[in-house]
């Protein structure tokens, strides 16, 4: 069994927002697998289960708020009988260029509250993580940049970096993270296809 956690904020003034990505992955993994949404009051998130690879896989969207992401995570990774080596974080980093994808077996949270929430309740830094680079405006805060709404060109990198990030996720799953690393660090949505739109980044 495979957990899959895609950090972001729930609700509506979210959605578009490059805090939001890792929500946004999850979302384009649930329609590739064409799984359904159930929302988990216990766990404070929406759960969706597939399979891949013949293994079992839980989307997760943790509906606690970004800097809380680790209250719905780590007890849904201890309920089904998982350990750190099952978990996938999806999340967005300001630090990477936009449009960029970043995958590492494990580090530090970076500054990213949602996965030091994660950390700091699973118990350790080796979890296998995706990382997407939405940038940083330096014509304003950190806080506002984040939370503000992707336009124009930048909504169209981040719906490449979102789909492509799905792909990574799936290599991940099924051939591991040192190859995922290979193939996928180093990608720049700007030398990418258009990408297919996603609910949340599409129109």
């Amino acid at each position: 069994m495979k957990v899959i956690a895609g950090l972001g904020n729930p609700g509506r003034e979210y959605e578009q927002t490059p805090h939001n990505v890792g929500f946004d992955v999850v979302e384009a993994l649930r329609g590739r697998f064409a799984a359904e949404w159930s929302t988990s009051r216990r766990f404070q998130a929406r759960i969706a289960r597939t399979v891949h690879a013949g293994e079992t896989v839980l989307l997760v969207q943790p509906l606690t708020y970004m800097n809380l992401s680790g209250s719905s995570v780590a007890p849904i990774l201890r309920y089904h009988g998982g350990t750190a080596d099952d978990l996938i974080v999806v999340a967005d980093d300001a630090d990477l260029p936009l449009g960029r994808l970043r995958v590492r077996p494990s580090g530090g949270s970076g500054g990213h509250r949602g996965l030091a929430s994660i950390i700091e309740r699973v118990g350790t830094e080796v979890f296998a993580r995706v990382r997407l680079g939405v940038g940083r405006d330096g014509d304003g805060g950190l806080v506002e940049y984040v939370l503000g709404k992707f336009n124009g060109e930048s909504r169209e990198q981040a719906l490449k970096t979102v789909d492509v990030a799905a792909e990574a996720v799936c290599c991940l799953l099924s051939e591991g993270v040192a190859e995922a690393m290979n193939r996928y660090n180093g990608w720049r949505a700007d030398e990418a296809k258009p990408a297919v739109s996603v609910k949340g980044l599409g129109a």
